[in-house]
């Protein structure tokens, strides 16, 4: 079947599963959502497995974690929200919310997340009683496809509408295209290429900016519990997560006790020229990133650098020779390298960060460690990024945790600075169209010209 007649029909059985799946209760389309998640939950070990082996990207254990993770943390945030019929009534304005669906979601998926993209993306979509049609990376379709396949098993006990979620089993770019102008709404999560055809489709698009996270480490911290959460942060899943750390940014007097931190903790520092040219050519092919590091673990990332380094290493730091464009290692690693900094004051280290930004990551997550509000609220207000990550690894946590208050999530909105439609976590709410009853305020009393414009 050509391209156009597969996704024509694939997109013909989204709206009939769509139509039906729109007279569902609250309690319904819970009870389908909920069973989303815990299929992920319940077949977590297995469906990392799977990703792992396909992909040849990531680890194992935390593909497990982000599983189990992200399924919980998602329905935890999503159980209890209206999203069907009147939502909200504001007896102080007199507007009355009514959701209703968009229609058919188109989600375009990443190689770096096979598994927890698709379900969240059909969690959300499914909140709102819309249809999703999935379509995968081609790196990634085998796993993708498992899940989605495992996901309609268990909704057949719910009376789910037949093809409510369908993915593309041998995807392409000329089919995404298509679907992407055949939906009604597209999510893409990936490379910026296909977030900038998504913006291009002609529909109304949700997307992802580049990843950059600058990384500031204050003087009022345990520099120790600093490193201990920042390498959990850079290593989680090899450093594929777009919210992963990039960069430790210290203040002069503190850095080498920042550094001696880190290689307590596992990390191996490099600061001679010669090395980290290697590190360099390894991981940048012409100021580009290197496929062949992303996702890998440090000792494979420093053997394709001719560099011997310890087996038992998690994290390589490499002291950059500048900052923004004057030197590469300042721009997005997906591997468990990180490039440091020193900063003589407070707000240098804000600059340092601000300049990497604008290389690349303009938009995405930041993160500090710092017990100071002052300094705290000066880099939320001097950073042109959506999420500011406090005390927190960043790369498991920007996505929404139990502890904090980001909108779980799989898909970080970047705003106008990442050609992005929203800057906040991607949920839900963006899932729905909303109806708003304008009733008439008879106690309202209009002002008069002098009070108005005194």
């Amino acid at each position: 079947m050509e391209a156009k007649a597969y996704i024509d029909a694939l997109v013909e059985k989204s709206r009939i599963a769509q139509k039906e799946f729109e007279n569902f209760t609250q309690e319904q389309v819970d009870a389908i959502v909920k069973e989303v998640g815990k299929v992920v939950y319940d077949n977590a070990e297995e469906l990392a497995k799977m990703a792992v082996e396909e992909t040849g990207m990531g680890v194992y254990e935390h593909k497990v974690l982000k599983n189990k993770g992200k399924s919980k943390t998602i329905w935890n945030s999503l159980k209890g929200k209206k999203s069907v019929g009147i939502i909200n009534r504001d007896e102080e304005t007199g507007i009355v919310e009514i959701a209703k669906p968009m229609g058919v979601v188109g989600a375009v998926t990443p190689t770096t997340n096979p598994i927890v993209t698709p379900m969240c993306n059909a969690m959300f979509a499914l909140k709102g009683r819309n249809s999703i049609i999935i379509a995968p990376h081609p790196r990634a379709k085998k796993c993708s496809a498992e899940t989605v396949k495992r996901i309609n098993e268990a909704l057949k006990k719910h009376n789910a509408p037949e093809n409510l979620i369908q993915i593309i089993e041998e995807p392409s770019i000329e089919k995404t295209n298509l679907l992407m102008s055949a939906v009604d709404v597209v999510v893409a999560t990936g490379g910026m290429g296909m977030v900038k055809a998504a913006y291009s489709s002609g529909k109304p698009a949700y997307g992802v900016g580049a990843g950059n996270v600058q990384v500031i480490v204050d003087r009022d911290v345990d520099f120790d519990d600093a490193a201990k959460k920042i390498i959990a942060g850079r290593t989680f899943d090899n450093g594929i997560i777009c919210s992963g750390e990039q960069t430790v940014i210290a203040h002069e007097d503190d850095y080498d006790k920042v550094i001696k931190a880190f290689e307590n903790n596992g990390a191996y520092y490099v600061n001679d020229p010669e090395t980290k040219e290697k590190f360099r050519k390894a991981i940048f092919v012409n100021g580009t990133i290197n496929r062949d590091v992303v996702g890998q673990s440090p000792q494979k990332v420093a053997e394709l650098a001719g560099v011997e380094i310890p087996a038992d290493t998690k994290v390589i730091l490499i002291e950059a020779d500048g900052i923004g464009a004057e030197d590469v290692l300042c721009k997005e690693k997906m591997c468990p390298v990180m490039a440091t900094f020193r900063y003589k004051t407070f707000e240098e280290g804000v600059k340092i960060a601000q300049t990497n930004l604008e290389l690349e990551g303009k938009g995405h997550s930041a993160a500090i460690h710092s017990n100071n509000n002052e300094h705290i609220d000066y880099a939320g207000e001097n950073l042109t990024v959506s999420r500011l990550v406090v005390n927190q690894p960043s790369s498991t946590t920007a996505g929404g945790s139990f502890f904090n208050g980001f909108a779980p999530t799989t898909t970080l909105g970047c705003g106008s600075w990442g050609n992005n439609s929203i800057s906040e976590n991607f949920t839900y709410k963006h899932m729905i169209n909303i109806s708003r009853i304008g009733h008439y305020m008879a106690d309202r009393v209009a002002p008069s010209d002098e009070e108005l414009w005194a």
